[in-house]
């Protein structure tokens, strides 16, 4: 007899002979995944059925594909193999039971053990060749430096779309930036940043991305986007950052601050090095814009067609 908790089953919910072919797969691909946790724990099903509290014989029809089982029981079953919920119904295709098991071993890492397993498995695919940054392309600089205007202009040259990460934020939090950091700081921002550029990692292996120019900061947010991003520095003298800027109608930077031009100088000067990381420089001093889109162009052509060879 099944479980009390077997009940938590609707009853409107359709048989799986009735199921269309796609949702007859998914069901088979859950199966599929809690068959694999349970094997990598070493639990019968027995087992497995005593610690999550379903029934054995709703396991056998989970496992095989043949039992529309509700989320709650599912969440049961996730808990007692270790899982998590989402490793189990996401439709992510990167779902094979050795990456679920780096999963769990990164989840039980301290931060310093995760950013270690990062860069072992970093050096191990560069070795084998394999291209983790593919056809993204990361701009980074100061305000003023052209980052969304040659953005713009080289992801049509390169036919990739173009993607301002701080628009992303917005769009994510639903909030403008000032806002964000006016609520909850530069903290709260700086982790909305990291789980942005993530998101666009995840879903595009051909942008062009502008970063504002502050993510050097953030040495964890800047390795990720070093790792999987061509990354380019704009650079400008500091009297043309501010043109640029005033130019766009912004006058904050000289509101009521005659030393602006100094702060400039000093930010620009305190980031050098960590914009010197990048994988190329690109000096836009004393060009026009139709220049600057030529030759950086020209130049990250290579890289985007590149990485499909």
């Amino acid at each position: 007899m099944a479980s009390d908790s077997d009940s938590l089953v609707t009853e409107n919910d359709p048989p799986p002979s009735r199921l269309g072919s796609q949702d007859q797969g998914f069901l088979q691909e859950v199966g599929n995944r809690v068959r694999s946790a349970r094997k990598r724990h070493g639990m019968s099903r027995k087992v497995l059925a005593r610690e999550s509290g379903v029934s054995e014989r709703y396991l056998a029809q989970l496992e095989t594909g043949s039992g529309n089982i509700s989320i709650l029981l599912l969440r049961q079953v996730a808990a007692a193999t270790g899982m998590k919920l989402r490793d189990l119904v996401s439709e992510s295709q990167e779902d094979a039971p050795e990456i679920l098991s780096i999963l769990e071993l990164a989840r039980r890492a301290s931060p310093a053990q995760r950013e270690d397993i990062i860069n072992s498995l970093t050096g191990m695919l560069d070795q084998s060749g394999t291209n983790l940054k593919a056809s993204r392309i990361a701009l980074i600089g100061l305000r003023g430096a052209g980052k969304s205007t040659l953005g713009k202009l080289i992801a049509e040259d390169l036919k990739i779309p173009f993607i301002e990460l701080n628009r992303e934020i917005e769009l994510d939090s639903g909030l403008a930036i000032a806002e964000i950091f006016a609520l909850y700081g530069q903290d709260g921002y700086r982790r909305l940043e990291q789980r942005c550029l993530r998101s666009v990692i995840d879903r595009h292996s051909e942008v062009v991305l502008a970063v504002a120019g502050g993510i050097v900061a953030e040495a964890n947010t800047y390795e990720m986007l070093l790792r999987s991003f061509h990354s380019v520095w704009l650079q400008a003298r500091p009297e043309e950052h501010m043109e640029r800027v005033r130019a766009q109608g912004d006058r904050r930077p000289m509101a009521g601050n005659p030393a602006a031009m100094n702060d400039l100088r000093s930010i620009l000067e305190s980031r050098q090095q960590l914009y010197a990381n990048a994988e190329m420089t690109f000096n836009t001093s004393g060009k026009t814009v139709a220049q600057c889109r030529d030759e950086l162009s020209g130049l990250l052509v290579s890289r985007v067609t590149g990485s499909h060879s």
